[in-house]
C-alpha cells in the first residue's frame, strides 16, 4: 500500500498530522467550542424557503463576488460595532480558515514569514505551511497575556510578512487589549490579521478591532459564523479591512467559491441575527458558571471572553481528559502541560461536566 512518504510530497508538510479534534462517541461533547442551542423554528421555516429558492437555479453559476450577502455581513458589522463598515470593505468564504489561507495566498508564500503569538489558534501555522509561508512562533507571558513590549520587540526583529492576533485567544480564551494591536500594528510593515471568531462572547466592555480600522489599510479583522451565530455546519466566514485588501483578495479566490446555497443560507441566518444571537448570554452565563465552580475543586481558569474556559492545572492532563470521557464528556487536550479546555455548552451539559469534573478531582485526589 502506499504511503505519505512514497510520494512527493513538500518538505515542509512531511511529518506533520491533519488538524482536527478527536471525534469520539461521548454523551456530552464539549470539546469543539460550538454553539450548544439549536437554531430556532422561524429561522428554520425560512432557511426552508430560500434554499428552494436558490435550487431553482442550481444550474447557474453563484453571484461570484456574493454582493448581497456582503452588504447584510457589513451591515451587521456596523450595527454591532458601531463603525461604519461598507460592503467594499468586507469579503467572505467558506469558513474563517478559507478566509485565512487567501490572506495568506495574497501576502504570505514562498520566502515569506507568518508570525503569531502561541498557543493560539492552531490553523495559523498549518495553513501557513499549507502556502509556503514560513512560521515563527510568538512569545506569551507566563499567564498567556501577549506583553506589548516584548511582542513590539519581536515583530520588529522578524520583520513578518502576516502577523495574527487571536481576539479572544483560542485555546486560551482572553482578548487582546486594543491598545496592544494598535502598538502591533504601528510595528509591522506587512499585514496585522486579527482573528475574532469568538468575539461576541466578549465580557462586557471589550471592543472590537473593527473600530480600529479607518486608517489603518493593513488591518485585517476575520470573523465567523460558525461560533455565535449557531452555525457551524454552514462553513460561512468573512473579514473586513480596506477595500484594497478586498480587491487583493479577489486575484487569488477560486472562482465561483462560495454557492449559492451557502449564499442563500447565510443571508437567511442574518435576517435572524437577533434570536441567533440571543443565546450568546446563556452561554456567556454557563462559562462564568464554570469559571466559578473551579476554585471549590482546587482548579484554576485563564479568563474568558469566549465561548469556553482553559482550566488547570492538573498533574496529568492527559489522564484527567481520559477520566471524563470515561464518565461521558468529552473535553479538548490542547496540548497545554496541566491544561484542559471545554466548551460552555447548556445549563445541563455544564452540570453534567461539573459533576464529572468533581469526581475526576476526588478519583485523583486533588492532585492539580
Amino acid at each position: 500500500m502506499t504511503s505519505l512518504e512514497d510520494l512527493p510530497l513538500r518538505p515542509e508538510l512531511r511529518g506533520r498530522t491533519p488538524y482536527g479534534a478527536p471525534q469520539l462517541p461521548a454523551r456530552h461533547r464539549l470539546n469543539t467550542n460550538e454553539n450548544p442551542h439549536p437554531l430556532p423554528a422561524e429561522l428554520l421555516a425560512d432557511l426552508g424557503e430560500a434554499l428552494g429558492r436558490a435550487a431553482l437555479e442550481l444550474n447557474r453559476y453563484p453571484d461570484r463576488d456574493a454582493v448581497e450577502l456582503r452588504t447584510d455581513l457589513a451591515a451587521y458589522l456596523t450595527r454591532s460595532s458601531g463603525e461604519e463598515v461598507r460592503v467594499a470593505q468586507v469579503w467572505a468564504a467558506n469558513g474563517s480558515n478559507e478566509v485565512l489561507q487567501q490572506i495568506l495566498q495574497a501576502f504570505g508564500g514562498a520566502g515569506r514569514t507568518a508570525l503569531g503569538f502561541t498557543p493560539s489558534y492552531s490553523m495559523h501555522p498549518i495553513i501557513s505551511a499549507g502556502t509556503g509561508t514560513a512560521w515563527v512562533d510568538g512569545h506569551r507571558a507566563a499567564d498567556f497575556t501577549i506583553d506589548p513590549s516584548a511582542a513590539v520587540a519581536q515583530v520588529r526583529e522578524v520583520a513578518p510578512d502576516v502577523v495574527f492576533v487571536t481576539s479572544p485567544n483560542n485555546p486560551t480564551g482572553t482578548a487582546v487589549a486594543l491598545d496592544t494591536i494598535e502598538q502591533l500594528y504601528a510595528a509591522t510593515t506587512g499585514v496585522l490579521v486579527v482573528d475574532e471568531a469568538y468575539t461576541e462572547f466578549a465580557r462586557t466592555g471589550t471592543r472590537s478591532a473593527l473600530t480600529l480600522l479607518p486608517g489603518r489599510p493593513r488591518l485585517i479583522v476575520s470573523r465567523t459564523m460558525s461560533k455565535a451565530f449557531g452555525m457551524a455546519g454552514l462553513r460561512l466566514g468573512y473579514l473586513a479591512a480596506d477595500a484594497a485588501v478586498v480587491d487583493t483578495l479577489q486575484l487569488v479566490r477560486l472562482p465561483y467559491h462560495l454557492s449559492s446555497l451557502t449564499q442563500a443560507a447565510a443571508r437567511t441566518a442574518l435576517a435572524h441575527t437577533d434570536a441567533l444571537l440571543a443565546t450568546v448570554d446563556a452561554v456567556k452565563a454557563q462559562r462564568d458558571r464554570i469559571v466559578a465552580a473551579l476554585p471549590a475543586m482546587r482548579l484554576t481558569s485563564v479568563p474568558s471572553d469566549a465561548n469556553f474556559v482553559l482550566f488547570g492545572h492538573f498533574a496529568d492532563a492527559p489522564a484527567a481528559w481520559q477520566a471524563l470521557l470515561d464518565r461521558g464528556v468529552l473535553v479538548r487536550d490542547v496540548g497545554l502541560p496541566g491544561w484542559l479546555r471545554v466548551t460552555a455548552g447548556t445549563e445541563q451539559e455544564t452540570a453534567a461536566f461539573l459533576t464529572a469534573l468533581a469526581a475526576v478531582v476526588a478519583e485523583h485526589g486533588g492532585r492539580t
